[in-house]
């Protein structure tokens, strides 16, 4: 479900879109708003709400607005135009969607257009502004976001700069217009799925991470069960039988409609049988894991019984030469004696032939009787020279019907005899055939709900079986969650990506909450790994919330609500943002929505202004967060202001006790004195000067970078020697807040460059033309040119 949006004055009124009782249990809403075009979720919810006469104080009341007024359209024109209190009259409808944004997540469609529709319902009810001026809008003092409470909370941004999905174009030039593949992406190295429906619960897996324990562990007990040694060819084989579970539902919407096709029904002949195999490995495995015993007790023997219907009933070879639907013999009586009749109606109209033969003109050579479906049988006559015109057909004792590829077709008394003896059997045969057909179809709809049962299933099993292949490919290991804890534990934790891209990669461990602090403050050299780290952490944290192993040593997550991201600015010309307002606005949906539960990672904020006014928003950003004391998030921090640290922009006090650090740190120093408080914990990327090479280890450890070194990153860029020499002279200058002088050497090579300019533009002069004018020449060319000379 999508996140549900309420308007804090009016908190018993709730939108939404699919329902789910853990949310109407939180708030206990007064007025449930919907949709009258209900799909089959929403029906379902309805009814269940409709059942509960025992809610306390009463059961909601059920509003149906027309589906119009949910439009997207229309529901941003609304949410624009809202009486908004927090929101100063002043500010242009640009600024406005740019300070709602880090509010609303306007990329969650679904969210959006229920906002709309509740917008619309509080306008017509009302509420608040009963007596007022029908021109006095309802005023909305602020949003509150509800979500189930067992799903993690993680916006579209940070779906991309981790790299979970990464959508590119399709290489066949066959599929550039519409086709996309997933790139380099977590979802990309993960999904191993054999069947479509388990690549589409895997996606939903990731798009809907969860806190539930019970779940969790439910998916990492079979993970667990298939990447022990014995189980190997056991998983293999599941795989193969999970590469038959094809699109059941939509061959059972095709019959509702009898629009079935031959190659539905051998579709959903081996998927049924594929299910019956999976059903029967299942009753072999542990029944203690419960995925195997619902599948042992579920795929019932209602699917023996389709796949028996079916593989009696269907010939598919048959089928398959006619391209329509045909029976096995021995079915029905009735087809089976036509379908005798129609297989010796050849060596029959033969011998009908000769004798009509006799009866025909000596000069017709030849004849034949044919069958056609739909018109009957025929005598077929070779036409003649002397046939010209249409009177010649005319044949005494015979019905002319047509010509064809120069062939009379007549009815004859034999063949008149013949349709009203055998009929029109291939339409016969046909309808009847059709008949039973529509007869197996009731049997399979009727079985409807075991085969969605076995889709809901199978499709679970492949993603397991899938996570378990990557896990033992890659030496993931299994993750510990605990509710207890606040925050995340990670051993020798790995990229997932950047593991199998790099020839080699250092582990790092990783750990907040409890006595190691909730904010970590990671400095170090541009290019050592910093950006790397914080992607680690939320890529481990976000695999242990689908249920899957994780690349790391040991890992312990905690409590955890949502992940932020402030790690790359997504830009787009089409959002009229500069990359800096995007940064703030990534951060302000952090500082806005976090919790002591959430995850937060941030690398590099304020680098995209001056360095002061960047430097002052970082500091107070984490100073925002440390006066929440225990409802403190879990940040994650990255930056190269190292004035952070040595100008103490931090504060002090009881929360952090930072007195400690100015005795702590020296220049050049990575230590850190043992006062600090754990609220708050520095750390840095390990490296090591060898001469004027810079080597980096890409390990995390205690204490704060005395340098960027970005002199040596820019000789890694290939930018000349001298520029980096003297951006190296300027940038000591600065710190020992000396004056910066021009470089003399420059001056005099310019100097020299523009005398022989002006001596080269001299010596052009033809001093014995007489309409020189040499005073010009010194006014336009000399004299503005001696100021850059002298």
């Amino acid at each position: 479900m999508p996140d549900s949006y309420l308007c804090s004055q009016c908190a018993e009124h709730l939108l939404l879109l699919e329902g789910g009782n853990e949310v109407l249990d939180e708030i206990n809403p007064r007025s449930v708003v919907t949709s009258a075009k209900q799909d089959e979720n929403m029906t379902r919810f309805l009814g269940k709400l409709a059942s509960q006469e025992h809610r306390e104080p009463k059961r909601p009341e059920i509003v149906f607005l027309p589906s119009v007024d949910f439009g997207l359209e229309i529901s941003k024109q609304r949410l624009l135009a809202g009486n908004y209190s927090f929101i100063p009259d002043s500010m242009t409808t640009t600024e406005k969607i740019l300070f709602l944004s880090s509010i609303i997540p306007f990329d969650c469609l679904l969210t959006v257009r229920a906002l709309g529709g509740l917008l619309k319902f509080l306008g017509r009810r009302r509420i608040g502004v009963e007596l007022e001026d029908y021109n006095v809008s309802v005023p909305i003092l602020g949003f509150k976001k509800f979500v189930l409470t067992h799903l993690v909370s993680i916006d579209q941004d940070t779906y991309s700069v981790l790299q979970i999905f990464k959508s590119e174009s399709h290489p066949s030039v066959y599929k550039v217009a519409s086709g996309l593949k997933e790139g380099l992406s977590l979802f990309g190295i993960l999904n191993r799925c054999h069947c479509k429906w388990g690549q589409k619960l895997l996606r939903l897996w990731f798009t809907r991470p969860t806190h539930d324990l019970g779940e969790l562990n439910s998916r990492l007990d079979v993970i667990q069960f298939f990447l022990l040694p014995q189980n190997l060819d056991m998983a293999q084989m599941l795989h193969r039988l999970l590469g038959h579970i094809k699109n059941v539902p939509l061959i059972l919407k095709r019959m509702k409609l009898s629009h079935t096709k031959v190659s539905d029904w051998q579709v959903l002949y081996k998927t049924v049988y594929s299910a019956l195999g999976l059903r029967d490995a299942c009753r072999s495995l542990p029944q203690s894991i419960q995925l195997f015993q619902d599948i042992a007790q579920e795929f019932s023997d209602d699917l023996h019984h389709i796949a028996s219907l079916i593989g009696k009933v269907v010939d598919f070879e048959g089928s398959l030469a006619e391209n329509r639907f045909t029976v096995l013999p021995n079915i029905d009586p009735e087809i089976d004696e036509k379908k005798r009749r129609l297989m010796g109606l050849p060596s029959f109209l033969t011998e009908v032939a000769r004798k009509e033969l006799e009866n025909l003109d000596s000069r017709i050579p030849s004849c034949s009787v044919i069958y056609i479906p739909l018109i009957g049988f025929l005598l077929c006559i070779p036409r003649l020279p002397f046939m010209v015109e249409a009177s010649d057909f005319e044949i005494e004792g015979l019905d002319f019907m047509f010509l064809s590829e120069e062939k009379l077709h007549y009815r004859s008394a034999r063949t008149k005899e013949l349709d009203a003896l055998l009929g029109d059997l291939h339409c016969d045969i046909r309808d009847q055939e059709t008949l039973l057909m529509y007869q197996l179809q009731c049997q399979v709809l009727a079985r409807a709900a075991v085969l969605t049962r076995v889709l809901d299933l199978a499709s679970r099993l492949d993603v397991l079986l899938a996570l378990a292949s990557a896990a033992r490919d890659y030496g993931y290991s299994r993750p510990r969650y605990s509710p207890q804890l606040l925050g995340v534990r990670i051993l020798n934790g790995r990229h997932p990506l950047m593991e199998l891209c790099a020839r080699t990669f250092v582990p790092n461990s990783a750990e907040c909450g409890g006595d190691k602090g909730r904010i970590k403050v990671i400095t170090g050299p541009n290019s050592s790994g910093k950006s790397i780290y914080l992607k680690q952490v939320g890529l481990i944290t976000f695999m242990a919330l689908v249920g899957s192993f994780v690349p790391a040593e040991e890992a312990e997550i905690g409590a955890v609500d949502a992940i932020f991201t402030r790690i790359h600015s997504c830009e787009s010309i089409s959002l009229g943002l500069s990359t800096f307002m995007i940064d703030l606005n990534q951060v302000a949906k952090a500082v806005n929505n976090a919790t002591k539960q959430s995850l937060v990672l941030i690398d590099e904020f304020g680098k995209g202004t001056n360095t002061v006014d960047g430097l002052a928003l970082l500091a107070a950003v984490l100073r925002h967060w440390l006066a929440l004391g225990p409802m403190c998030p879990h940040i994650f921090v990255a930056t190269n202001f190292l004035s952070l640290v040595q100008l103490q922009l931090l504060p002090q006090g009881p929360l952090v006790q930072y007195l400690g650090l100015a005795k702590g740190f020296r220049a050049g120093s990575r230590e850190i004195d043992d006062t600090l408080s754990p609220c708050i914990s520095f750390k840095t990327m390990e490296t090591c000067e060898d001469g004027d090479d810079l080597v980096f280890f890409y390990q995390v450890c205690e204490g704060i970078a005395n340098a960027s070194h970005a002199s040596y990153t820019a000789a890694q860029a290939g930018l000349p020697g001298n520029l980096i020499a003297r951006g190296k002279e300027v940038s000591d200058l600065i710190r020992s807040g000396k004056p910066i002088k021009p470089v003399k050497e420059l001056l005099k090579e310019k100097q020299m460059e523009n005398c022989q300019t002006l001596v080269d533009k001299f010596l052009k002069l033809d001093l014995e033309d007489p309409n020189l004018d040499l005073d010009i020449f010194m006014s336009q060319e000399v004299l503005p040119a001696a100021t850059g000379i002298l």
